[in-house]
């Protein structure tokens, strides 16, 4: 029978390990370790994320019993005192810098026409228990952290990621994003802020959100309706002079107000700063904003971000590091193989067959059975 090696070992050879040891330098994690190195480190966690582990315990015993697989994936003993030591010690740049390179490694082939480009942005809370109220308090006696992605919907994958305490503002977070000049940005009510829009239009970037319920539209034109549409009205106008009392609105350009209605018949004041596309795009440009509301559905259920194995900021800002390089490193295995199932499935698929030496994409194939010399005895986990 031909030597298969297991699906982790498949996972884990999309890592470009010559960067990792180059961000390991970098970062100096591995100066005076005597147990446990980075790398052990990172795959211990890579395991957790991907085998639905809930505990540093389980972890640890989850590779216990594979000690011999883990061997041969270059991988050391882990013992929990020594991971949860790691986890709030050693510097989570590491893992976040190993994440935007991976983003990148990603992204690379999918470049289109500027104009094709969509991006989504938004951000999404994640509670934490008083034990880390020493940088994650909002509020009395609640804590909690902010993710927040720009996610490209047509290749279903983030391209930057940022964590924060959950008191930082959508907007402030939003300023130190980097944005690609040309391209289409979809946000909420989160980032209402005029300068900040007028940074994005001076970029040639187009964007698309929703007026708030109180914003008044001093209109100067009205275009024509699509016959048998969900678009109530079209209008052409500007923005209030100020968007508080003694703030200036530097976005004094025109922009579009788009009102539709929903299929829950709600009505919705779509604001886009592109006087030439037609309503029914802008109008389905801001329903795309559901793409990255069921991508933080999945990374929260599926990779089970929502129990963290550490309080504090360190250990949680690596738990979400390593919890969206999974969810990247599932895409690129998946695009790899075509699999005709879905994310949700395909995942499934790897954390029940996580350990097993086989190949990743033949996992929806019978598991071929091994051919048994006389006397000989094959114990189940060999």
């Amino acid at each position: 029978m031909p030597h298969e090696n297991s699906v982790f070992h498949s996972l884990l050879k999309l890592i470009n390990w010559d960067e990792f040891a180059r961000l390991v330098e970098r970062h100096g994690s591995d100066a005076r370790v005597r147990q446990l190195t980075s790398k052990s480190q990172f795959m211990a966690l890579l395991y957790g994320q991907l085998s639905g582990a809930s505990s540093l315990r389980e972890i640890v015993t989850g590779l216990e019993s594979h000690e011999r697989r883990l061997y041969h994936l270059g991988g050391d003993k882990v013992r929990r005192s020594t991971l949860a030591d790691a986890n709030a010690l050693r510097p989570s740049a590491l893992f976040t810098d190993l994440l935007a390179a991976l983003m990148m490694q990603a992204h690379r082939g999918l470049r289109r026409q500027l104009a094709e480009v969509t991006y989504l942005i938004d951000s999404s809370g994640l509670p934490l228990n008083s034990l880390s109220r020493d940088w994650a308090r909002f509020s009395a006696g609640v804590c909690g952290a902010k993710l927040h992605v720009i996610y490209d919907p047509d290749a279903d994958r983030p391209i930057y990621a940022a964590v924060t305490p959950a008191r930082v503002n959508d907007i402030t977070a939003a300023q130190a994003m980097p944005i690609e000049p040309g391209a289409t940005y979809v946000f909420d009510l989160g980032y209402y802020d005029y300068a900040w829009w007028a940074a994005m239009d001076a970029a040639g970037c187009r964007i698309v959100t929703r007026f708030k319920s109180n914003t008044p539209l001093a209109v100067v034109a009205r275009n024509p309706l699509p016959a048998d549409s969900t678009i109530l009205s079209d209008r052409v106008g500007y923005l209030p002079a100020r968007q508080a009392a003694s703030q200036h609105n530097p976005f004094q350009d025109p922009v579009r107000e788009v009102r539709v209605k929903t299929e829950a018949g709600k009505v919705l004041r779509i604001l886009c700063n592109d006087l030439d596309a037609s309503a029914q795009e802008i109008a389905d440009l801001y329903k795309r904003r559901w793409a990255i509301e069921l991508f933080f559905r999945w990374v929260k259920q599926t990779l089970k971000i929502r129990h963290f194995l550490g309080t504090c900021e360190n250990a949680v800002r690596i738990q979400i590091a390593v919890a969206l390089i999974a969810f990247l490193l599932l895409r690129l295995a998946q695009k790899a193989i075509e699999s005709p199932l879905g994310t949700l499935a395909f995942a499934r698929l790897v954390r029940a067959n996580l350990m097993h030496r086989r190949r990743i994409d033949r996992l929806l194939e019978p598991e071929p059975i091994p051919r048994i010399e006389p006397g000989q005895m094959v114990l189940p986990w060999t």
